[in-house]
């Protein structure tokens, strides 16, 4: 099993290396290459190609329309990263510590329309419904994002409101990935249906993963330890820690100080989580969005078997706190 997934990544990372990119204006197209060669996963391609052959064995040609979505990802990391003023992508300085701001904006906008160039080589018949649903998805990824940076300027932001916000900005693309997968199979609706709520239920759990990582999960984890909390970012932990602290308008005043102004800001938020233990109760929130992840691949009637993406999804949660 573990030799077929290798398999698809290394399908995966060979046509993205072969994406034919121009080689001048060089400080537009060696970011992309820089991003794009950074590795990873590549989740979301990989759960494309694992839908499609839970209905179809040979995925010969939908490779192009399924690398559409992780040069989309990379295009929405580009930006983000700029955003976030975040100094390491994967252990490496991002696109715009390595060049500059500019220069990762442009090279930004020329990775997305890369991703439609490679969408518009799905199958004729399939093509207007998988635009219609990437635009949505696209969307929606956008407002998360936009709510993410709004959230920063809030002094408290409601749990309910924070898992809307990565809802858009992270499960959505994992939920579209699957189901654009089983939509080139030809999936009956209700399946397509089905896994686009597996990987939401996936991307949910995936980010307030994330979210633990970026705080526990140390330098070996390839981010700044603590960003989040240096910028100030509103994460599970935070909204969870105001609805449960009994010292709420400390902890505020804390979160939304510079780093510049207490250096030990990071270390003194830390010690709140720990006290509420947040990270257990964290834990057993992303344990139940892979709970219902797993009983959404349980229901389908695919007739190939199931093992291959269900090896994949548990995968996915070796990364550890």
């Amino acid at each position: 099993m573990e030799n077929k997934l290798k398999t698809l990544v290394g399908r995966i990372n060979k046509e993205l290396k072969e994406l034919n990119l121009p080689q001048k204006p060089a400080n537009l197209y060696e970011p992309i290459n820089y991003i794009v060669g950074l590795g990873g996963k590549r989740v979301r391609p990989m759960l494309a190609l694992l839908a499609y052959k839970l209905y179809k064995p040979d995925v010969e040609n939908i490779i192009a329309p399924v690398l559409a979505l992780e040069v989309f990802h990379n295009f929405t990391l580009v930006h983000d990263d700029i955003m976030d003023q975040a100094p390491l992508r994967r252990g490496q300085p991002t696109v715009h510590a390595k060049w500059d701001s500019n220069i990762g904006i442009l090279s930004g906008d020329v990775m997305l329309v890369k991703a439609y160039e490679l969408l518009a080589q799905a199958p004729k018949d399939k093509l207007p419904v998988l635009l219609s649903k990437f635009n949505a998805c696209a969307t929606e990824v956008c407002e998360g994002q936009q709510k993410d940076m709004d959230f920063e300027s809030r002094p408290s932001v409601s749990t309910q409101e924070y898992l809307e916000m990565i809802r858009q900005k992270t499960a959505v693309l994992l939920g579209f990935s699957l189901e654009m997968g089983a939509i080139l199979a030809g999936a009956p609706k209700n399946e397509c249906d089905l896994l686009y709520q597996v990987g939401v239920n996936l991307g949910l759990a995936f980010q307030l993963q994330d979210d633990l990582l970026d705080l526990y999960g140390g330098e070996a984890f390839g981010k700044q330890v603590g960003g989040d909390v240096i910028n100030k970012k509103k994460t599970i932990l935070i909204t969870k820690a105001l609805e449960e602290t009994d010292e709420k308008e400390t902890l505020i005043n804390l979160y939304n100080t510079s780093i510049e102004e207490q250096p030990d800001k990071v270390a003194l938020v830390t010690s709140a989580f720990d006290k509420l233990k947040l990270a257990q109760e964290v834990k057993q929130l992303i344990a139940s969005y892979e709970k219902k992840g797993n009983e959404n691949v349980n229901s389908l009637k695919s007739t190939f078997s199931k093992s291959t993406i269900t090896s994949f999804i548990n995968a996915l949660k070796e990364r550890t706190t």
